[in-house]
């Protein structure tokens, strides 16, 4: 029996599939898929395939990929979705086809609990108190049950706590083989583990962690790979160019010089000069974010010349090249003590990395791609290229058969044409097969769309305020379940102070604003909201809300989008990628402002309807989609949902998704 044949057998009526999941229901559009991804796993071919929202892709490139008995790997996103699929779908799914397969998850580096850095945190002089330390106790005591290290698995660990970076490590801070505690290593256990098994789930960013420095284990597994799936493979684009091209930032100058203080402290205390040397370095990099001036944080300055657009070249120069001198000074003083102990080798590395591209940084930026300076709390040199298509072009349309691999690409928004080229062009897939597989939902019943027409314009000062007032009535009137997404941090920290003074002290809605706590801690508390009868939620976000986010059922009815979600203009990377568009006789607006806003606009609109069961309203506050001839290109982009012609049209069908709100269940 053929792989094909294999493939529909599981998704039949009376197959594997519905025999062991109790809620299977076969779907044409998963089975079209699945199909597809079996035909290219037989051809060796690359597919890249836009699966809709509610087809149910993971079992379409699943299934196809355990049957076909060849050695697989997986690629996500977010880590979220890494654990998802190997800690429920992969071990389901594998029972229920009865594959003998073994699986193995992989993370990056600062995933992993590191034992060496741990132990040394505890003595470290320069480790925060309080908090800090309660924290570090905690990992500690998990240190010494767990089997993984992963530290995902430790419970109450905030993501953003201040003493994860103590308790991992990077590759600049890695000491490799040397290192006191490397048999134990969770990060080599964890490489091993992935090298011996049948499918390896990783992510983007581990993927490109490995073609930029061939560092991650990737480089080792890759080659044994036969079939390699990327989900969610709208991001691939955007993660790729940030590892492929080279970054300096003074928090790194920051990281080393504390780094550097602390181990020398310990290990070599009046050898050298520890305080002085630190020092140095710590001065040279408050001397190059000072050379900035008062530039406003979040800004993006472009660097086409010798210095960032509008800093003066005189002091920026100097600040760079004190930086430089400073780190051949710590390498010169490193070196005379590296036979000492493995971290001072690693440091002297380091020292010399951070240095070669300091000079780098001060030399006339390469052909081909872009550079820029971003300013915030601290400041973060970046050269990248412009998109991915080379490197993938490398890796998947090579010349040497006997390494023929299948690549598969899939996401639920990759492009707003049949090409999908606005996902094939930048990632080098100009020749891969490409398939498109709709929605199961009936948006016409299950969905409404409106867009105010009387409403101030996007560029108006009036824009923001009026859709905090317009949100405040919608959701007052729908009893919260609401989320509003807007296209920059400035909207949405004004809408959400404004709904916040809107709903002070109510008894009935809760306004949640992304910032305030964790986003998985937001995503919960907005899911559960309304669960036992307490009040209901607000969420407005922006950024990596606009994707990913899945509450199913009554807890949300409501997606406001403040305004068309166009790259902003004045961004250097968007910049550099219109000019390369207009040089080559194309247009930037209708080959790149207007299919990012198109791929942007279907993302946030995908929030709102995850079941089958599930009703909704999508209004997005900017006349110009209806207005504006390329509204046209835009509102295909979007589900054919029913249009509302009037507020009065809106407030009778949020009044009717009122009364027939059922309370959503529990999450589990």
């Amino acid at each position: 029996m053929n792989l094909e044949s294999q493939v529909l057998e599981a998704f039949a009526p009376d197959g594997a599939l519905a025999r062991a999941a109790e809620h299977f229901v076969p779907r044409s559009g998963q089975t079209d898929m699945a199909l597809a991804v079996a035909r290219a796993i037989e051809g060796a071919y690359p597919l890249v395939v836009e699966a809709s929202t509610g087809v149910g892709k993971t079992f379409s490139y699943l299934v196809p990929a355990l049957l076909s008995g060849e050695r697989v790997l997986l690629s996500t996103a977010t880590k979220a979705l890494q654990d998802q699929l190997f800690g429920r779908d992969l071990p389901a799914l594998v029972q229920a086809l009865g594959v003998p397969v073994s699986t193995a998850l992989l993370k990056g580096r600062g995933s992993y609990l590191c034992l060496h850095r741990m132990e040394m945190a505890r003595h470290d002089a320069s480790f925060p108190e309080r908090s800090s330390l309660r924290a570090l106790a905690k990992v500690e005591e998990w240190a010494r049950g767990t089997d993984t290290g992963d530290l995902a698995e430790l419970p109450g660990l905030d993501e953003r706590s201040p003493v994860i970076p103590w308790v991992t490590s990077t590759r600049e801070n890695c000491l490799g083989s040397p290192c006191p505690r490397f048999r134990a290593c969770h990060v080599n256990q964890a490489r091993r583990q992935a090298l011996a098994a049948d499918v390896v789930v990783i992510n983007h960013h581990l993927f490109f962690a490995d073609l930029a420095v061939r560092e991650s284990g990737v480089a080792e597994l890759l080659p044994t790979v036969r079939i390699a799936i990327f989900d969610e493979a709208h991001q691939l684009n955007e993660t790729g160019v940030q590892f492929l091209g080279e970054n300096l930032s003074t928090g790194q100058l920051l990281d080393f010089a504390r780094d550097m203080l602390g181990t020398g402290l310990q290990l070599a205390r009046g050898l050298l000069d520890w305080q002085a040397l630190a020092g140095a370095t710590e001065h040279a990099a408050r001397d190059l974010r000072l050379s900035v001036g008062k530039v406003y944080p979040g800004s993006k300055l472009r660097w086409t010349d010798a210095a960032p657009e509008g800093l003066a070249p005189k002091e920026w120069a100097e600040a760079l090249v004190a930086v430089s001198t400073t780190l051949a000074g710590a390498c010169e003083a490193l070196d005379t003590v590296s036979d000492i102990a493995p971290d001072f080798a690693r440091l002297h590395e380091r020292a010399t990395e951070l240095e070669a591209r300091a000079r780098a940084f001060g030399l006339a930026p390469e052909p081909g791609g872009v550079r820029w300076l971003d300013v915030g709390t601290q400041l973060r040199l970046v050269e990248s290229p412009l998109d991915i298509a080379q490197a993938i072009q490398a890796r998947v349309f090579t010349d040497d058969k006997a390494a023929a691999k299948t690549w598969i690409f899939t996401s639920a928004t990759l492009g707003d044409d049949a090409q999908l080229s606005w996902f094939t062009q930048p990632c080098g897939l100009t020749e891969a097969t490409v398939l498109q597989v709709g929605s199961p939902f009936d948006y016409a019943r299950q969905a409404a769309l409106y867009i105010p027409r009387n409403f101030p314009k996007p560029g108006d000062p009036t824009h923001t305020a009026a859709v905090a007032a317009s949100a405040a009535d919608w959701a007052r009137r729908l009893g919260g379940r609401t989320m509003v997404l807007t296209t920059t941090l400035r909207a949405l920290r004004a809408i959400g102070e404004a709904l916040q003074a809107s709903f002070a002290g109510s008894a009935d809605i809760e306004v949640l604003v992304q910032g305030e706590m964790p986003k998985r801690t937001l995503i919960e508390r907005f899911r559960q909201a309304d669960s036992h009868g307490g009040r209901g939620c607000v969420l407005v976000a922006s950024a990596s809300f606009w994707e990913g986010i899945d509450v199913p059922g009554d807890a949300l009815q409501l997606v406001i989008i403040d305004k068309l979600p166009f790259p902003p203009p004045n961004d250097p990377m968007v910049e550099a990628r219109s000019r390369l568009l207009e040089s080559a006789g194309k247009s930037a607006f209708n080959d790149y402002f207007l299919p990012e806003a198109a791929v942007a606009l279907k993302q946030g609109a995908g929030r709102l309807i995850r079941r089958e069961t599930d009703q909704g309203v999508l209004v997005v506050c900017d006349s110009r989609l209806a207005s504006m001839g390329y509204g046209k290109r835009l509102l295909r982009a979007l589900p054919p949902m029913q249009r509302l012609a009037s507020e009065e049209q809106l407030n009778e069908r949020l009044d009717l998704l009122t009364r027939t709100c059922t309370r959503a269940p529990q999450p589990t």
